[in-house]
C-alpha cells in the first residue's frame, strides 16, 4: 500500500482505521487491485514512477460522513481527491493530481432528491450521473429534458463542475452557467450552502442563484477550495418541436460571413441549439472525411495538397460541382410554427452571402418516438449515451485501436478570422513539434461567445512516446498563449503549464487562487495542485 507523501506509515494507519469507523470497512479500500480501480486509464505517464495514483480510496454514503472523513484527513493532514463518478476520461478520470493521495469517492451519494416540473429544476448529488437522471425523469412522467454531454456516464455535478458543455440551447449547454446553489464541506468539515441556500428553510435555492452578498460559487468550479455535496440544476422544459437546417457556402473567404450571421442568429436566439460547423467539400474522402463519397481524381489530388496552395483551384472545383466548402447545421427547439419561421428567417440572413444553398434537415413533434431516437443524435434531445467510444472502437477500419487520448481545448474567438488563423498557427505547429499535420480543422460551438478547438493527443504504452508527446501538448500551450488563445481545461499532467500562461500582472490570478487555499484549507488537504493550485507547503518544497 502506498503511503501519501509527508505522512508518516503510524499516522496513515490510524487514519485507514477512523476512515473505517467514519463510512464502513467495507467502504475502505487499501488493497492494490481495489486502488488501481482509481487509475487514470488515458494517463499519459503510464507505466512511468511519474504515473499519478491514489494511496488509497474512501466512499462515504452520506454529508456527515464525508464531513467526518474530511476532519479526520485535516488531523493527519492527508491529502484527499474528491471524484463523483471518476469518469472524466481525457481529462484525468478519478487518479488524483498529487500522486499518493486518497481518493474520495463520491458515486455512492447517489440520491435524487427533488426534480420540480413546475419550476424547472433538480437536486442531485454527487454520485448521480446522467443515466440516473434521465431514468428517474422518464420513468416519473415528468416533461423535462437534461442537457447532456458525450459520453453520459458522468456525474452533472462533477461535469458541471470541470465546466463541461452539452448540446441544448444556450442555457442549459454551459452546464456550469446552468447550476443554482450548491451544498459544500470544507476542509475543516463545516457543511456550507451556497445561493439561498444559505437561509434555513429557503423555498427558492434551486430558483435564484446569487442569494446575498459575493456571489462564490464560482470560486468551487476547477478549484480545490471545497467538497460539493449537492447541487441545483435548471433543466429544459420539454420542446413542442425540434427542427434543423444546414446553409451550404461555396467559397472558403464564405466561412468569415458565415461565422458572423451565425453569431447574430445566436445572439438574438433565432436559433436556440449547438450549431456544427462542417465541411461538404473537405469530407468527400479528405481530412474531415465523415463516410462521405470516394473523392474523384480531380479532387484526390487537390486534397493531396497543402490546402493553402490550392484554395483558388478548391473554390473552382467546389462551384463546378456544386459542393459547398463549408456548412453550418442549425437547431431550433419551440413551436413548430416558431422553428419553421426562425428557419425561414435564417436563411433569408445567410442569403446575403452569393451561391449559399441551404439544405431543410430533420423535423420532429416531441417526444420522440422509440424508432425516431434511433436515427437521431440522441443528446440532442438531452438522452446520455456512450455512441462516443464507437469513434475510436476496434472495428474492420481500425482493428488496433489506441490506448486513449488527452485533449488540447484552447478557446479561439468567435470569428471566421480566427478560424483560418488557428489552422495557420497549429498546421506550422505540427510540422515543428513533428505531429500529424492537420490539413483544416473546425472548432465546436458549445458556447455562444467563443470556439473550442478539441485536439486528442494519443496516449500509448510506451514510455519514449508518451514523454514526446508530453512535450508537445506542453510547447502547443505556449504557442496557442502567445496568440492568445487559452486553455479552459486540462487532464492534471499539463495543468500547471496551462496555469502559468494565466500570467497577466505577474500571475495576479494565481496568486489570488492560493491565498484562497491557504486560508480555507491551510493544511492542504483538498485536491492539492488542481488546476496548478498548490498548498502552501508544497509551494515551498517545490521552490
Amino acid at each position: 500500500m502506498k503511503i501519501p507523501p509527508g505522512v508518516s506509515a503510524g499516522d496513515f494507519a490510524d487514519a485507514i482505521k477512523q476512515f473505517e469507523d467514519a463510512v464502513g470497512k467495507e467502504w475502505v479500500f487499501t488493497s492494490d487491485e481495489d486502488v488501481a480501480l482509481y487509475r487514470d486509464a488515458y494517463s499519459p505517464f503510464w507505466g512511468e514512477a511519474d504515473e499519478l495514483v491514489a494511496s488509497a480510496a474512501v466512499a462515504p454514503d452520506t454529508v456527515e460522513q464525508v464531513q467526518k472523513v474530511v476532519r479526520i484527513a485535516n488531523h493527519y493532514k492527508i491529502p484527499i481527491y474528491p471524484v463523483s463518478t471518476g469518469k472524466d476520461l481525457g481529462y484525468g478520470g478519478s487518479a488524483p493530481t498529487y500522486s499518493g493521495s486518497v481518493v474520495l469517492d463520491l458515486k455512492r451519494m447517489n440520491r435524487i432528491l427533488e426534480v420540480n416540473e413546475q419550476n424547472a429544476y433538480a437536486l442531485v448529488e454527487p454520485g448521480v450521473s446522467y443515466f440516473d437522471l434521465y431514468r428517474y425523469i422518464q420513468e416519473k412522467g415528468i416533461k423535462l429534458w437534461v442537457d447532456v454531454p458525450d459520453p453520459g456516464w458522468g456525474s452533472p455535478i462533477g461535469n458541471s463542475l470541470d465546466r463541461g458543455g452539452g448540446y441544448l440551447t444556450a442555457l442549459y449547454r454551459n452546464h456550469f452557467d446552468s447550476h443554482c446553489g450548491m451544498e459544500v464541506v470544507l476542509a475543516n468539515g463545516e457543511l456550507m450552502r451556497t445561493g439561498m441556500g444559505a437561509m434555513p428553510g429557503a423555498q427558492t435555492w434551486q430558483q435564484y442563484k446569487s442569494g446575498f452578498g459575493p456571489w462564490i460559487d464560482g470560486m468551487f468550479s476547477q478549484s480545490n477550495f471545497g467538497v460539493v455535496t449537492k447541487m441545483g440544476f435548471w433543466l429544459l422544459p420539454q420542446p413542442d418541436a425540434y427542427l434543423s437546417g444546414t446553409v451550404m457556402v461555396p467559397k472558403h473567404e464564405d466561412l468569415i460571413p458565415m461565422i458572423d450571421i451565425l453569431n447574430w442568429l445566436e445572439n438574438t436566439n433565432c436559433t436556440t441549439g449547438m450549431p456544427f460547423l462542417g465541411s461538404p467539400l473537405l469530407s468527400r474522402g479528405g481530412p474531415l472525411s465523415a463516410g462521405g463519397p470516394p473523392p474523384d481524381a480531380e479532387l484526390t489530388a487537390l486534397l493531396a495538397k497543402p490546402i493553402a496552395t490550392t484554395l483558388n483551384e478548391l473554390d473552382a472545383y467546389a462551384q463546378k460541382k456544386g459542393v459547398g466548402f463549408f456548412s453550418c447545421t442549425l437547431s431550433f427547439y419551440g413551436a413548430a410554427e416558431a422553428n419553421a419561421a426562425n428557419w425561414e428567417f435564417a436563411k433569408e440572413k445567410f442569403s446575403a452571402i452569393p451561391g449559399a444553398k441551404f439544405v431543410d434537415g430533420q423535423s420532429y413533434k416531441l417526444p420522440l418516438t422509440d424508432e425516431q431516437k434511433g436515427n437521431v443524435n440522441v443528446p440532442l434531445f438531452g438522452i446520455p449515451s456512450l455512441r462516443m467510444f464507437s469513434i475510436g472502437a476496434r472495428s474492420e477500419a481500425n482493428p488496433t485501436p489506441g490506448n486513449g487520448h488527452i485533449w488540447f481545448a484552447p478557446i479561439i474567438p468567435r470569428t471566421g478570422e480566427a478560424i483560418f488563423e488557428a489552422n495557420r498557427v497549429f498546421t506550422d505547429a505540427a510540422k515543428e513539434l513533428n505531429l500529424p499535420v492537420p490539413s483544416f480543422s473546425l472548432p465546436t460551438c458549445y458556447w455562444e461567445r467563443g470556439f473550442i478547438y478539441l485536439f486528442g493527443f494519443p496516449i500509448t504504452h510506451d514510455i519514449e512516446a508518451n514523454k514526446r508527446n508530453r512535450a508537445a501538448f506542453d510547447r502547443l500551450v505556449q504557442i496557442a498563449a502567445q496568440h492568445g488563445w487559452g486553455e479552459y481545461r486540462t487532464a492534471p499532467a499539463h495543468q500547471a503549464s496551462v496555469m502559468d500562461t494565466y500570467s497577466f500582472n505577474n500571475h495576479a490570478l494565481l496568486h489570488f487562487h492560493e491565498t484562497v487555499k491557504d486560508a480555507i484549507d491551510p493544511n492542504g488537504i483538498l485536491s492539492a495542485g488542481r488546476y496548478g493550485i498548490w498548498p502552501k507547503h508544497l509551494r515551498e518544497a517545490k521552490g
